[in-house]
């Protein structure tokens, strides 16, 4: 057997060698039979997948384990905490996504109505209207929503309506995605409609109703399998996550790639500073030579010998007794070139800059930083995106709807805005968080040079920082004409609204109040300011 076993490679003393026929003789691998190394399947792949797999069973098979875990990092580790906070500091900010209406009449906006919109939608976003508990108000929410897309890859608004919903008769209810349940499918449906991880779709893959579990059977319109669950009509509920493979149907954490790492590195801190510890109590042992030491009897117990350590002090040991030092040296230096390494790998599995992650800003210079964080922010500016067009407009749309029926939304002389305009009235921004740049002063500069070569607008430099031009514009007009109620001189307002006027010029330098461009830029500040 042993014969048999060996004689492909290594021919046993007592068997003469045979040469195999030519017709016999394996082909050897090569190029030509996998063109890929990574479609190989030897030995050092044997553990790699070689088996594509729906989208559908990915999630059926990972989500809870990698929900559960993503949720546990984020309570227990300082990355995945740091993550999170970051996630939610980029996403939404201080002020959250800020509404700034656009509703125009005759081609100029209309600032009554906008101001209308606005101040309505301000009342609507406090805790006591927009949150069915009303805890929350809208920026809560927003923060809420981001937290769990961090460790659940999703989540699920339902749109509340009537009594229920509070003073507005419209609010908003947030659901944990456990409820509605991944292993939750069903293949026949009236219609040819399936479900699909508590959802039920259309023969196409369009979402019709989401199904919820419940912990009162009261409650309960649906039963399958002993488990009671709500139905809400799709259109009711607003389901947001960031589609990584095409026919996906829940959303996967934000974390999922990190974890691993995150995890393992944690457990070899959690053990380097065991190791430390351990070093620091310089621990010892005490070895008997033969013929001394404790007579112990079978039946007896042996607690050791204790030998207190005091500093400046020596002890004197029995005789006979030989003390054995045990001195840890880990950790050494290595410890933070590994723990660098590894969390390079995590930021890129987040979408972060290591340095912002580990709050690490040793060796860092200007360029380096700044491309970081450019490309992070990219990264930001695409969730936000992403998260306006699904979340925000559709929340807006059915507010408004609701708003002016009830006619909640009113001009300054008291009359309500009409219904029929509701198309008009849905031409709204959003406008998401912005960030302040690393040297403010040359980004300043390269933005008074975009305006005045005519590559941006004013409203855009604006824009771009996070403000409403319009509050800008107020601000500056309110300004001026606090200088004039203070008696200001009106060649130093005048000189003031021609540098606004024309920029700056471009170089930081004060415009000439001429008499001619002073009045040009008097006219066009106060029609900006206006």
């Amino acid at each position: 057997m042993l014969k048999k076993y060996f004689s492909r490679s290594a021919p046993v003393e007592d068997e003469p060698r045979r040469k195999a026929p030519p017709m016999l003789a394996r082909p050897r691998r090569s190029g030509s039979v996998r063109f890929f190394d990574a479609g190989d399947s030897d030995r050092l792949t044997s553990g790699w997948t070689n088996m594509p797999l729906p989208a559908d069973q990915i999630i059926r098979r990972n989500w809870r384990v990698l929900v559960a875990r993503s949720r546990e990092q984020a309570a227990n580790n300082d990355y995945g905490k740091a993550f999170q906070r970051g996630a939610r500091r980029n996403i939404i900010g201080q002020k959250g996504l800020v509404l700034q209406a656009r509703a125009k009449d005759g081609g100029k906006l209309d600032q009554g109505a906008n101001r209308a919109i606005e101040r309505a939608w301000k009342e609507w976003c406090r805790a006591r209207n927009c949150d069915v508990t009303g805890r929350r108000s809208f920026r809560q929410i927003q923060k809420a929503l981001i937290n769990g897309c961090v460790t659940d890859g999703e989540f699920m608004v339902r749109f509340v309506y009537g009594r229920d919903a509070g003073p507005w008769g419209f609010a908003l209810q947030v659901l944990d995605p456990l409820r509605c349940p991944v292993d939750f499918d069903e293949e026949k449906r009236p219609g040819g409609n399936f479900i699909r991880a508590g959802i039920e779709y259309t023969k196409l893959g369009r979402p019709v109703a989401y199904y919820f579990t419940t912990l009162s059977p009261h409650e309960a319109d649906y039963h399958q399998a002993g488990r009671d669950f709500v139905k809400v009509p799709a259109d009711e509920v607003v389901h947001w996550f960031e589609e990584d493979i095409i026919g996906q149907k829940r959303g996967l954490p934000w974390m999922a790639t990190a974890l691993w790492r995150m995890k393992q590195l944690g457990e070899f801190e959690k053990s380097s500073l065991v190791n430390a510890r351990e070093g620091a109590n310089k621990l010892g042992f005490i070895e008997w030579e033969e013929g001394y030491g404790p007579e112990v009897d079978e039946d007896e117990e042996f607690d050791g010998i204790e030998i207190e350590s005091e500093p400046g002090l020596i002890q004197d040991l029995p005789r006979g007794a030989k003390f054995k030092g045990h001195d840890p040296q880990y950790p050494n230096g290595e410890l933070a070139v590994f723990s660098k390494h590894m969390l390079r790998g995590i930021a890129s599995g987040l979408g972060v800059a290591y340095n912002d992650l580990s709050n690490d800003l040793e060796n860092v210079n200007f360029s380096s930083i700044r491309h970081g964080m450019l490309a992070e922010r990219d990264h930001w500016q695409e969730l936000q995106e992403s998260l306006v067009e699904s979340f925000a407009l559709p929340i807006y749309e059915r507010w408004l709807a609701r708003a002016l029926l009830s006619q909640r939304i009113t001009l300054d002389n008291g009359s309500p805005l009409p219904a029929a305009k509701r198309l008009k009235f849905m031409d709204v921004h959003f406008q998401p968080r912005r960030w302040e740049w690393i040297d403010p002063s040359k980004d300043v500069k390269a933005d008074i040079d975009a305006i005045d070569n005519m590559i941006k607008s004013r409203g855009q430099v604006i824009r771009e920082r996070g403000r409403d031009p319009r509050d800008v514009y107020a601000e500056i007009k309110a300004d001026i004409d606090d200088m004039r109620a203070e008696g200001i001189p009106e060649d130093v307002i005048t000189a003031l609204i021609t540098a606004i006027s024309k920029g700056g010029q471009g170089n930081g330098q004060q415009a000439n109040p001429g008499a001619g461009s002073a009045g040009e830029g008097a006219d066009e500040g106060s029609q900006n300011s206006s």
